[in-house]
């Protein structure tokens, strides 16, 4: 089926008189009413306003899809309309929409339509052809310029299916191999992720967002999957192998998808609009593994999900690891910076000038006084979007300011993100016409004033009081209760590798580092040798007791020697979710002996990462490397010993 099909001259309108948003709907609207393709006008407006509740369907770049599929739809149909000087329909890039193509689709739209439609989607992403577009001045010449540029597609398409199918013709594929899948970008790249994209109807954004995914991983020599959860369901499902291949997952996502399948992979979870227009960041961070991992919101022990746990906790879970992952580029780029100034300044004075350069820019007034600010900031933003990432900053600014330390900082981050939330459930109710007023005036003042207010009353005079009392007394800790809190640490750290355990210990650690004038590094010192005990046990025993892992696993168990020595913890992650009772305990008790030697030793470690790298910088680079080597053995030993060989599993 043609897109022309669908996109029929008479329902077509070459210069739109609306002016706002809700104008040119109901002018859409009106064209398809008046060609008889709908049935009940107030069901079709109803189900397109519901749409573009849950977010605009203006992508950017001058386009506008609004669209809904429901019984008042007779037949498929797709109204395309123009306007030359661009109205407000608040598109994700703030600019005006010119190009406007309402998609109406009945309740029971076949497939070959369905298909159609996300072919129309395809073509929208292609900056040339929307020029075309903005240029035709008849419904005639509309309808040429789809024609030829849906053949142009469809040949292209054709000539890549046959040249994957010559190529994989000419390996030679083990019997059992799966069938080839359609893999875009270079076939000599390492670098290989996977995507799922998927929108509330499944019409057009998530196949927006799959061709610009792949459109930009072929330009930058990525290998990518993509797996669409469109109108037909899941297509183009990714296999357990590539997803276990892949650096890193990308959902670009509007709806619930399945997620237990990336279980321990870095997921990087956006709108299906970021697929569309910030596909190229996606994939970058893809690559290189930087999303926060994901971890499935739980399962029984016969291994069926459970039904209610983790709901709550996961999205709270999801909210702190986006603030945390936003912060740690400061903590690790200003921590760094700082420990090389003390190194510095242990063979130099306190005023050289260097030693000044690095304090400033990592210390109180560079890198450092940003991490309250940004992890407040980007935890709102979690939970309230865009609107909530002002009073968030703000939020943790204060939080700074009064001393309310990490605890004041998320505190004030969850406030302000639901107080956005709030906002909009009051503001609900106010007419449409008023929509553009809530972004620029309506959310940013009572958001700023209502969290300011909170934190400068109730919140901050609380959390200066815990945090420095905490400070207080950590710094009366006697030696008992240090090797006791290190233990906890430590251990913490290897419970759930880079899950929340770990990351409230290296969260508590990073609080009480800069909470000191960033000199008291002791609980650094004890999560940093937890960290780096799972992965050099995992690389220990895959060495020492060869028989007990495949060849795979002794591949990978090289890597975590790199790992581990680099504070990666991980890189234990496959080997943990393959027999999690053996890894995981021998790992703990390990990682919690290395904390707590740390303590025992009082050792300092005055930088926030970095592993083996910064060890020289501690008050004691050898009892720090001694403790993480006793701690690494004792884990390694424990797992080799407690795993049966491979010939007798």
């Amino acid at each position: 089926m043609k897109i022309t099909d669908l996109m029929i001259q008479e329902t077509m309108i070459m210069e739109l008189q609306a002016t706002t948003k809700e104008a040119a709907i109901d002018e859409l609207i009106a064209s398809l009413a008046a060609s008889g393709r709908i049935n009940d006008v107030k069901l079709f407006k109803e189900k397109i306003l519901d749409r573009e509740a849950q977010s605009s369907t203006g992508i950017g770049g001058g386009i506008a899809m609004p669209h809904a599929k429901t019984k008042a739809v007779k037949e498929a149909t797709v109204v395309f309309a123009k306007s030359s000087a661009g109205l407000d329909f608040a598109s994700l890039d703030e600019a005006p929409a010119h190009l406007f193509f309402m998609i109406a689709a009945p309740d029971g739209a076949g497939n070959m339509h369905l298909r159609t439609l996300a072919a129309l989607s395809r073509l929208l992403i292609e900056s040339e052809f929307i020029e075309q577009l903005m240029s035709a001045k008849t419904p005639a010449e509309v309808t040429r310029l789809f024609d030829a540029k849906q053949a142009e597609a469809e040949a292209q398409a054709e000539a890549e299916a046959k040249a994957a199918a010559e190529q994989e013709a000419r390996k030679t594929a083990a019997p059992q191999a799966e069938p080839a899948r359609m893999i875009t970008g270079n076939p000599d790249s390492q670098s290989f992720v996977v995507a799922v994209t998927a929108c509330p109807t499944g019409i057009a954004h998530t196949f927006m967002a799959e061709d610009a995914l792949k459109k930009k991983a072929k330009e930058m020599g990525v290998n990518i999957r993509v797996e669409t959860n469109g109108s037909e369901g899941a297509q183009n499902v990714l296999t357990a192998d590539e997803i276990a291949r892949a650096s890193g997952v990308i959902i670009a996502a509007d709806k619930n998808v399945e997620m237990d399948r990336f279980n321990g992979k870095p997921v990087l979870q956006r709108p299906v609009s970021d697929g569309i227009r910030k596909s190229e960041e996606l994939i970058r961070i893809a690559v290189q593994g930087n999303a926060p991992i994901y971890r499935s919101s739980g399962r029984n022990e016969d291994g069926a999900e459970s039904a209610k746990s983790g709901t709550i906790g996961s999205k709270i879970y999801k909210d702190l690891m986006n603030g945390i992952s936003h912060m740690l580029p400061f903590v690790v780029g200003g921590g760094i910076l700082l420990a090389i100034s003390f190194l510095i300044e242990q063979v130099a004075s306190v005023d050289n000038p260097l030693v000044k350069l690095l304090q400033t820019i990592g210390g109180g007034d560079g890198a450092f006084h940003f991490l309250i600010p940004i992890l407040a900031g980007f935890i709102a933003l979690s939970i309230g979007d865009r609107p909530a990432l002002m009073p968030g900053m703000v939020g943790g600014i204060m939080a700074l300011n009064a001393n309310a330390g990490f605890l004041g900082g998320l505190a004030a981050g969850f406030l302000a993100g639901y107080v956005v939330v709030m906002l909009r459930k009051a503001f609900s109710g106010l007419p449409r016409t008023l929509d553009g007023l809530k972004p620029i005036l309506l959310y940013p003042v009572l958001s700023l004033l209502i969290t300011g207010a909170v934190m400068f009353y109730l919140f901050n005079p609380v959390f200066s009081w815990i945090n420095e009392g905490m400070i207080d007394a950590l710094n009366h800790l006697g030696t008992g209760n240090k090797v006791l809190l290190g233990l906890v640490l430590g251990g913490m750290m290897a419970i759930d590798m880079g899950g929340p355990f770990n990351k409230a210990a290296y969260t508590f650690a990073i609080g009480v580092f800069t909470s000191s004038g960033n000199t008291n590094g002791l609980m650094m010192a004890a999560v940093m040798a937890g960290g780096m005990v799972p992965p050099l046990a995992i690389a220990l025993a895959t060495t020492f007791f060869k028989n007990k892992f495949t060849e795979t696993e002794r591949k990978s168990g090289l890597t975590n020697y790199v790992l581990g020595l680099s504070f990666i913890t991980e890189g234990a992650i496959p080997f943990a979710a393959a027999d999690p009772l053996r890894v995981l305990t021998s790992c703990i008790v390990g990682s919690a002996v290395a904390g707590g030697l740390t303590q025992l030793w009082n050792i300092n470690v005055p930088a926030p990462h970095g592993g083996v790298f910064v060890a020289f910088l501690s008050s004691s680079a050898l009892l720090f490397l001694l403790a993480v080597l006793i701690g690494s053995v004792i884990s390694g030993l424990m797992l080799g010993l407690w795993k049966k060989p491979l010939a007798l599993k």
